[in-house]
């Protein structure tokens, strides 16, 4: 029986795939959500343990993987799911509790953290997946204005920070690559109908069932098995924006990202929107 962590297990993608993974009961599920009364309907659906904590702050970040840590002796599979999005009518630029851009924080910089905390778990459950939910929408970091304090569009913000989280990915599976932990990243579907998708004001592009399908096939499909530094779209195996592949964005991508995630951080780093 695998342990799996899904963030952003209390809504959308999060929770339909606690509910697909909890179905067949192979599997012992760790569910991390802000809301805690939807963090508790997904744990009375999926029998899953809920585990609340605001990803906007490294201290909660650290609280959450220390609660892990000090309860289970293995991690099997990591899905960083939570993520904030866009609004069809535009945020205003906000900070989290550490004074980073919100989208970069909780969309890149707490997987970053998250996973660092939890891989001693992971290695030690090799072989064992980190899977990082990722989209199409993509946008190189601004290096001179990584936090974007000018000319702010929460859109922006959204597809910057989720092409650093594919970059951090290829940078952790070659760090990774001979210890058991596969580490990979999806753009599970197109505007599905979900919460997210709603506040963005775009229309249903693709199922919740298929982004479900494209993310659990990554989580404990036998065929991915081996499967590292890889970027998908769907089950299909893709090509990322090529600043995920360019190695001097990355290496300005992993200096910007030892400054801004507090601790030690050996090797780690860390549509084209418009």
């Amino acid at each position: 029986m695998a342990l799996i962590l899904i963030t952003g297990a209390s809504d959308g993608l999060g929770r339909a795939l606690a509910e697909d993974l909890a179905a067949d009961g192979r599997h012992r599920l760790l569910l991390h959500g802000r809301d805690e009364r939807r963090l508790a309907e997904v744990a009375e659906a999926t029998g899953g343990e809920p585990i609340r904590a605001d990803l906007s702050s490294f201290a909660e970040v650290r609280r959450l993987a220390a609660h892990v840590a000090a309860t289970y002796d293995r991690l099997d599979v990591l899905v960083n799911n939570a993520g904030i999005g866009f609004h069809v009518k535009g945020a205003t630029r906000q900070v989290s509790a550490d004074g980073h851009e919100l989208r970069l924080a909780v969309n890149y910089l707490a997987p970053v953290l998250l996973t660092r905390e939890l891989l001693p778990l992971l290695r030690r459950a090799a072989p064992s997946r980190v899977v990082n939910v990722v989209s199409i929408g993509q946008q190189p970091i601004d290096f001179a204005d990584p936090q974007l304090e000018r000319d702010y569009t929460d859109v922006a913000a959204y597809c910057r920070s989720k092409l650093a989280l594919v970059g951090h990915t290829l940078d952790l599976a070659e760090e990774l690559r001979d210890s058991g932990v596969t580490v990979n990243a999806v753009h599970p579907a197109t505007y599905m109908p979900t919460a997210m998708s709603a506040r963005s004001g775009m229309e249903v592009v693709d199922t919740l069932e298929q982004g479900v399908a494209a993310t659990r096939r990554l989580v404990d499909a036998p065929g991915p098995a081996g499967v590292t530094g890889r970027y998908f779209e769907g089950d299909k195996e893709a090509r990322a924006a090529e600043e995920a592949y360019d190695p001097d964005y990355r290496r300005r991508l992993a200096d910007l990202t030892r400054r801004l995630v507090p601790g030690p951080q050996p090797g780690v780093t860390g549509p084209t929107c418009s």
